[in-house]
């Protein structure tokens, strides 16, 4: 989980479930490098996704990690 770019994708989808082609906008990564990390985080069961048509929406797997998430990041805004 020390990977930024991680952390930066579990904080955009902290506020809302979102696409591989929105979430590379919001990280400035490329689609690809997006779903390799979202693989990784969906193997730790901390991302979830549907399915919808030819696109694939992701969102945090659950309320638990949501509020880790977010202890984490108060933590880290004391420090």
């Amino acid at each position: 989980m020390a990977d930024p770019h991680r952390l930066k994708l579990l904080s955009a989808l902290v506020k809302a479930e979102l696409c591989v082609c929105d979430l590379a906008a919001v990280v400035k990564m490329s689609e690809s490098a997006v779903s390799h990390q979202l693989r990784l985080l969906r193997n730790l069961h901390l991302v979830k996704y549907r399915r919808e048509g030819r696109n694939v929406y992701y969102s945090l797997a659950n309320d638990r990690i949501v509020n880790l998430y977010q202890e984490v990041a108060e933590h880290l805004d004391e420090t």
